[in-house]
């Protein structure tokens, strides 16, 4: 059963890439009397290990979720921004934000002048003619410390809809990989003899940096990236990676092709609990495992993905069942994990 209060907290929390000290706090607090140590690195991830004997595991999953920066504030108030992570102009016109400033947090909505004027054109408007309006003038906001470089997070209420078993808001990639690698921590420390690095990375969603640099240090003998991956249900007929029908293996996605051996090992695990998994070959993004088996002489790894609606933007949608199959399959892989195989 998902902890909903513990996952829709991880979810709110403000944490774009490079400002994921809000969720690293968050996560530290869950787990720390749960790890043997735990550590920041350099680059900002939090790196929790339980000692043990070989083989050396890593799991992964990011902290840092899609969102905004402003590039520039113009006379008349407008907050111009670019762009944190890939985000479809049209998910964002209407949406409200939140700036980070030194007197705290205000309130900002994303529209355009067409809108604003109340006619709004049929075309999607391009990133360069979007503003956030929050109601000051330049100097109000100079004040308050909005300026260049100030962080904007998307926000939206989190809730569970019709079914409690559907959760949706925003940051679900990939909150949702960190609350089951929270889970797996306090799983783990009473079921595993073995040696597993607990990785919760920044940078992801502007290129996958945070993963390069902690495999380098960790030097795992294989990896699994647990992150999310965009479901296709909404043509059931010739869906692949539907919600409620358990994690997605990656096979292939736009840079990486997962080990057969590992998911040889996540698929026979699965067929053992009677626990349904999903096959992921895709021709468009990545993840953290694409570095983590760059790294070194090279870290076989994979990706258990969980399946959601509306990624990358601020109302994914996911089913609470596939979160917890995912759980089930990677605590059972890791309460015994295996000798790495190459293939």
């Amino acid at each position: 059963m998902v902890n909903l209060k513990l996952l829709i907290k991880l979810m709110e929390a403000r944490g774009v890439s490079g400002e994921e000290d809000h969720v690293r706090r968050i996560i530290i607090e869950e787990i720390e009397k749960y790890v043997d140590d735990y550590k920041v690195d350099t680059a900002g991830n939090l790196i929790a290990h339980l000692k043990g004997d070989s083989p050396r595991v890593m799991l992964a999953a990011h902290m840092d979720e899609i969102g905004l920066m402003v590039s520039n504030v113009e006379s008349d108030g407008k907050i111009k921004f670019s762009l944190i992570g890939s985000i479809e102009n049209i998910s964002i016109i209407g949406e409200r934000v939140q700036i980070s400033t030194k007197n705290g947090i205000i309130q900002g909505v994303i529209t355009t002048n067409e809108i604003s004027d109340g006619k709004p054109e049929m075309k999607v408007p391009k990133i360069e003619d979007m503003y956030v309006d929050t109601g000051l003038s330049k100097e109000e906001l100079k004040k308050i410390g909005v300026k260049i470089g100030s962080y904007l997070t998307l926000v939206q209420d989190n809730v569970v809809l019709g079914s409690d078993k559907i959760i949706c808001g925003k940051a679900i990639d990939d909150r949702i990989g960190c609350y089951i690698l929270i889970e797996l921590i306090k799983r783990c420390s009473k079921i595993s003899k073995n040696e597993i690095y607990f990785v919760f990375t920044v940078q992801e969603e502007i290129g996958i940096y945070g993963a390069k640099t902690s495999t380098y240090t960790i030097a795992p003998m294989w990896a699994i990236a647990v992150d999310t991956t965009s479901a296709d249900d909404s043509n059931r007929d010739n869906a692949t990676r539907k919600l409620g029908e358990g994690p997605c293996v990656t096979i292939k996605d736009a840079e990486l092709l997962g080990n057969r051996c590992i998911n040889g090992w996540i698929e026979g695990i699965a067929k053992k609990l009677d626990v349904p998994i999903q096959y992921d070959v895709s021709d468009v993004g990545t993840t953290d495992a694409l570095t983590i088996s760059l790294s070194r002489g090279g870290v076989p790894s994979t990706v258990v993905g969980i399946p959601v609606r509306n990624v990358h933007s601020t109302y994914g949608i996911v089913n609470a069942d596939d979160i917890d199959s995912s759980i089930k399959i990677l605590s059972a892989l890791l309460k015994n994990p295996p000798k790495v195989c190459l293939t």
